[in-house]
């Protein structure tokens, strides 16, 4: 009976020690790396004529990358030139017969002022000086005339310059010119194919830095802060591959244990969510399982 007890008290020490040995291997945190990923649409509806770029290609901020089909955007912009420049003749004829009026009513001005003189001097009559200001009422009354004349010719202009400022917008976003430094992670379409506005074209994302995204429990995070250095492993040939990870984010509420994540023991109905930044060496995917491990000598002061 007594040594079924040693064994049996023996046998829970082994056990409590194996739980201890364990605990102190095991990881804080799992999850996947992710990236920022933009999906690049055409701004504009037309004839692929040019899109040079693969999968796996790394792209530069501002490079462009192909077009769409300008001609008839270019066309329009022709037929509209030429449609300013009429009107614009029509102004011209307008504004030519305002300048005339202009100098009649400043010689009549004149008149007005020798007349007024005149009539100081006893040399001339107030029946002269209301004729010459009868004079000048008709041509301030013809110069309003013309220029409400010219005012829808004017507005015509107007409505012709924001027309051809549309187009050379629609022009410009003709251009497929990448928005930021990354690597093209899809391609939806190919040159010589017609394309619409908002047709997805390629999706990009910057892999130089991977967010992994874990989750932890609610005591874990009093030993984490953001900005905190921390390691973070991946699965290797023959054994883990550390990275060195900075915080970047923490939730701050909890959420369900999503699917995705497994671990060796039974799953938390409560997690926080934690974003760790980690450069990328070429190795990482996005996708990918990590292990996040924390120190208590990483933890920032």
């Amino acid at each position: 009976m007594k040594s079924h007890l040693y064994i049996l008290a023996l046998s829970i020490i082994t056990t409590s020690l194996l739980s201890c040995n364990n605990s102190n291997g095991k990881a804080d945190g799992y999850g996947n790396f992710e990236a920022t990923e933009i999906t690049i649409s055409a701004e504009n509806t037309g004839k692929l004529m040019q899109f040079d770029i693969n999968e796996g290609d790394k792209l530069e901020k501002n490079q462009f990358l192909g077009y769409i089909d300008t001609i008839p955007l270019a066309l329009k912009r022709e037929q509209l030139e030429v449609s300013k420049a009429v009107v614009s003749s029509k102004s011209k004829g307008v504004l030519s017969q305002i300048n005339v009026l202009n100098a009649k009513l400043k010689t009549a001005n004149t008149n007005k002022s020798r007349t007024e003189n005149l009539i100081k001097d006893n040399a001339g009559t107030q029946k002269q000086l209301d004729d010459v200001q009868g004079e000048i009422d008709v041509i301030k009354n013809q110069i309003i005339s013309v220029e409400f004349q010219n005012a829808p010719v004017v507005n015509e202009l107007k409505s012709i310059d924001v027309q051809l400022k549309q187009l050379d917008d629609q022009i410009q976003k003709s251009k497929i010119i990448n928005p930021i430094n990354g690597t093209v992670l899809s391609k939806y379409a190919e040159p010589n194919e017609i394309t619409v506005f908002g047709k997805p074209l390629y999706k990009i994302a910057d892999l130089r830095t991977m967010q992994l995204r874990v989750y932890i429990n609610e005591t874990q995070l009093s030993n984490i802060i953001i900005g905190q250095e921390v390691t973070v492993k991946i699965d290797d040939a023959d054994a883990m591959k550390s990275y060195k990870g900075k915080i970047s984010w923490i939730a701050s509420e909890a959420e369900f244990t999503p699917k995705i994540i497994q671990t060796k023991e039974e799953r938390i109905a409560l997690v926080y969510a934690v974003k760790v930044e980690v450069v990328n060496d070429g190795s990482l995917k996005t996708g990918m399982p990590a292990e996040l491990w924390i120190q208590k000598n990483e933890k920032s002061n």
